[in-house]
């Protein structure tokens, strides 16, 4: 039995050093620093950084038999004997990976090829697996494209198959390409579905805005909603089964909602369910020197999973998240930032300042 088991989407991270502006012109050398490779998706990020945190976890993503998977089995292994153990190789199929465009003063940009993410299907995910661990977390079908077909089948039956088996759920999301396949699913017909079978749902705001809000939505617009309009988008996943909705405001903090009643939360319930019962809680940033923000949003899915499973309350929780969250800010890269969690709370403890 391992405490955590996450799943979904993984790539190889390029992450080229960037410095002063970039523009790109046709036949134009950019020069750039060197590049650091890591890996990337909710599988690695949100692994790791549990992992790291102390949390027993397994991963289960899938790759090819490429240089790239190879690199991505290589970088998982690194951080843990055996982190890989769980991965599927997949032969003959590319291996996703995202090169990502970190500007000073700009949100991130991607270059992403889903690779054999979009062959990646309910049943790569054992029954096995998903019966001998206390919480499974999975993440960004939004990438994944046989995840979102046919109205989300493929998620509907996998979390519906981890809450059959005992399992606690949480699933995280992603900002799909909004003009190709993934933006053109029915997220709201797919979320309907599914969260009935979700314990912890943790988007961030424009990915809950645009899934349960289309016909408001506009990109670079969600970031200005108010409080009460992410209560009442968090109100309506809970509506339509979410227990636990923890929304990402990126520099803005954390924002967390809960059901009025928890129950049938599976193995990984917290000892303190009652303390998490009809919970409204924001919680701010804290301050750091940001070298990039890539992964920021898994690590601090990663610390809200950690206190869920140390039953920790939720104020304890939030403030463990978002100082997971900031801790990954302080490294370009996704997971190299997260240290043990003992490490992390002396920081709390000692004083941390958050932002303004």
């Amino acid at each position: 039995m391992v405490e955590a088991l996450v799943v979904g989407h993984i790539c190889l991270d390029i992450i080229p050093d960037i410095r002063g502006t970039l523009a790109f012109e046709p036949g134009r050398l950019v020069e750039v620093g060197a590049a650091t490779l890591s890996t990337g998706g909710a599988v690695s990020n949100t692994g790791q950084a549990l992992h790291k945190l102390g949390i027993q976890t397994s991963l289960c993503g899938k790759v090819g038999d490429d240089l790239f998977g190879t690199a991505i089995r290589r970088i998982l292994d690194q951080t843990g004997e055996s982190l890989s153990a769980g991965m599927k190789v997949s032969p003959g199929e590319a291996t996703s990976y995202t090169v990502v465009i970190n500007l000073s003063g700009h949100d991130r940009m991607f270059l992403h090829a889903p690779g054999c993410n979009d062959t990646f299907v309910s049943a790569d995910v054992s029954d096995e697996a998903l019966a001998n661990t206390k919480l499974v977390h999975f993440g960004y079908p939004t990438l994944m494209a046989q995840m979102f077909a046919d109205d989300g089948r493929e998620t509907i039956d996998l979390l519906r198959r981890a809450k059959a088996l005992g399992a606690t759920t949480s699933m995280d999301m992603s900002l799909p390409d909004l003009g190709g396949p993934a933006g053109r699913a029915h997220w709201f017909e797919i979320l309907t579905h599914a969260l009935p079978f979700t314990d912890l749902f943790v988007p961030n705001v424009e990915e809950l805005h645009f899934m349960l809000d289309r016909a408001s939505f506009h990109q670079d617009g969600s970031e200005g909603l108010s409080v009460d309009d992410i209560r009442a988008l968090a109100q309506r996943a809970i509506q339509l089964g979410a227990k636990v909705v923890c929304v990402k405001l990126g520099s803005r903090g954390l924002y967390l909602a809960t059901a009025s009643r928890l129950d049938g939360l599976g193995r990984g319930e917290p000892a303190n369910t009652h303390e998490w019962q009809g919970v409204e809680l924001t919680a701010p940033c804290f301050n750091v020197a940001v070298a990039g923000t890539t992964g920021a949003g898994d690590a601090t899915v990663a610390g809200l999973l950690m206190a869920w499973l140390k039953s920790m309350s939720p104020v304890d929780a939030m403030r463990a998240a978002t100082a997971v969250g900031a801790c990954c800010c302080e490294r370009p890269d996704a997971t190299s930032g997260v240290k043990p969690w003992g490490e992390i709370e002396r920081r709390i403890i000692a004083g941390w300042p958050i932002s303004n």
